[in-house]
């Protein structure tokens, strides 16, 4: 089962009769996706689910989402059955957001949803296939305060003050790191009232943000969710255990929460693959040996290729390879003198870390096999 699965199977169930719980958040989370723009007020004028739905079918087609390759695409498709369920049916909506710049990394997207069970929940949108929404992504490991993340504390500030309702804050992806960073950073008195935060699979943060007192307040409210092969998820730091649960899918494709597996109310729970230490590992051995300025000076890099292209997506510049190709290339030619070579030597230094982090662990293999052991081998701490 699934999140879809679950609608069909407990969208009848109202709250009053069992409460507001993990898989919900997800379902609202990924909804977040949805392109609610001209449909969604952005004020906190708000609508009914039935609306939204209607209105949303008025200018899209269900031929669109489907053919759609972006694993968010179905997110609009779970209206079908939240709408005619007594779970849902009675869901408002408000508080629309939807903003890029590209001159200051920005890709910010929320909305907020009034629930049946007289609390709202404010979703914040994980990453879209912008390069400006991806490069904003990179800036989270030597940023802290991005563009996106004081846009998120201001939001939920401002919906926090208009709302006089218990809160709850989520979000999918980036959209995690979001809602963790708005419940910590956002007006103390609406931080009060806020009673969960939900991190579906999204990055943690720099040690010093967790140290601050805003999150520390916060912490015992968050609950942090990621799948069994997870890697966006564990990313950076968090102080948040993680509750492990089942994927149907393998590898990277987990991070798709449409394919993560629910029985009843609740994920089906798991157990942390070695897969997910063994890169986790890798990756944050390369952030120990790399400082702020070597990161930022890598993004740029990447993205000054990226965006050399004139494509504004990802598809877009999957769509004219030859064209993208040559203008990258044109656009090396134009790097500040010394990017490449800092570039060449972070890539470097990624190797050399999962090279040492396999080493390790292929060691562990077969002292383990000579030994006659039959328990999993063990993973290299930080910095061995």
């Amino acid at each position: 089962m699934n999140i879809f699965d679950y609608l069909k199977w407990r969208r009848d169930v109202p709250f009053s009769v069992s409460p507001f719980n993990e898989v919900d958040n997800l379902i609202l989370a990924e909804l977040a996706y949805t392109d609610f723009g001209g449909i969604v007020p952005g004020d906190g004028t708000a609508i009914s689910l039935q609306t939204a739905y209607t209105r949303f079918f008025l200018v899209h087609t269900r031929e669109s989402i489907l053919s759609s390759k972006s694993y968010t695409a179905p997110a609009p498709l779970l209206m079908d059955d939240m709408f005619r369920g007594a779970r849902f049916a009675d869901t408002k909506l408000l508080f629309y957001r939807n903003e890029r710049d590209i001159q200051t990394d920005l890709q910010f997207s929320a909305v907020t949803f009034l629930l049946p069970d007289g609390t709202a929940y404010v979703a914040f949108r994980g990453t879209d296939g912008t390069l400006v929404g991806w490069k904003e992504d990179f800036n989270l490991s030597y940023l802290t305060g991005t563009e996106g993340q004081q846009r998120a504390a201001e939001y939920l500030s401002t919906v926090g003050k208009a709302l006089d309702c218990p809160l709850r804050a989520g979000g999918h992806s980036k959209g995690g790191n979001l809602a963790v960073y708005a419940a910590a950073c956002c007006d103390e008195t609406v931080q009060k009232r806020i009673e969960t935060v939900y991190s579906n699979d999204g990055p943690g943060f720099k040690p010093e943000f967790l140290a601050g007192e805003g999150y520390q307040r916060i912490l015992p409210r968050i609950v942090s969710i990621i799948p069994d092969t997870s890697v966006i998820g564990l990313l950076m730091m968090s102080r948040a255990a993680p509750q492990v649960i089942r994927s149907s899918a393998s590898g990277m494709i987990q991070h798709d929460g449409f394919t993560w597996e629910t029985e009843r109310d609740r994920f089906v729970p798991a157990e942390l693959s070695e897969t997910s230490k063994l890169v986790n590992q890798t990756l944050a051995g390369w952030m120990n040996q790399t400082d702020d300025e070597s990161r930022k000076a890598m993004t740029e890099t990447v993205f000054s290729m990226l965006e050399a292209t004139g494509e504004e997506t990802f598809s877009g510049i999957k769509g004219s390879k030859m064209k993208s190709a040559e203008a990258m290339a044109q656009s090396v030619k134009n790097l500040p003198k010394g990017s490449l070579p800092e570039l060449a030597r972070m890539i470097s230094r990624l190797g050399q870390s999962g090279v040492r982090t396999a080493s390790s662990y292929i060691q562990g293999i077969a002292a383990e096999k000579l030994q006659g052991k039959n328990e999993a081998p063990r993973i290299p701490e930080d910095g061995e």
